[in-house]
């Protein structure tokens, strides 16, 4: 986390130039004036945005928490939006144009998806459940397999002076088929 902050003030310097050679750019080939216009309108429309988005986030939130299911879903959902939208407000072509495209719903689904993936990684798998709710977990047939760098446990073998008492419990493999189902851990 700390490697990433460093990063920040560059990246807020770099944005800001990109910002500024576009306007350039785009001021030369339209006007300066419509360029301005273009900024002051993009603008406007994210503020109306981000209070659309705001309310619609907190509604799915609320909508979701009340019925019961997972609220990870509207919460990314939302956010997402919101950073379209706040995006949008921030005075910039480049910025603006990247807050429209968050707002088009396929990219947002596959935004959402990429953020659910990577906030998964970052949490228990117990949180992630209460976030987004259950994984699909898909298993596939095959043959049973031995971790990496371990041998088969041997069979115990008993003297030949005793006879056993019990049988040894052996473990149900079901014949290399595997089960389908879902990941739950203890809470």
């Amino acid at each position: 986390m700390r490697r990433t902050v460093k990063f920040v003030p560059l990246a807020l310097l770099l944005s800001l130039a990109v910002e500024l050679a576009v306007f350039v750019v785009v001021g030369r080939a339209i006007g300066f004036g419509a360029a301005t216009l273009l900024v002051f309108a993009a603008s406007l429309l994210g503020l109306v945005l981000l209070r659309r988005e705001g309310i619609r986030a907190w509604r799915g939130f609320r909508d979701a928490a009340q019925s019961g299911r997972p609220p990870g879903g509207q919460v990314t959902d939302g956010l997402i939006g919101l950073l379209g939208a706040l995006l949008l407000a921030t005075p910039g072509l480049v910025s603006g144009v990247v807050g429209l495209v968050l707002l088009v719903p396929p990219v947002r689904r596959l935004a959402r998806g990429g953020i659910q993936r990577s906030a998964e990684r970052r949490v228990s798998s117990m949180t992630a459940g209460d976030l987004f709710g259950p994984r699909r977990v898909h298993v596939y047939r095959g043959a049973p397999q031995q971790p990496a760098g371990e041998q088969p446990a041997p069979a115990p073998q008993t003297p030949p002076h005793t006879a056993p008492q019990q049988q040894p419990v052996t473990p149900v493999v079901d014949d290399g088929r595997a089960i389908e189902g879902e990941i739950v851990e203890p809470r």
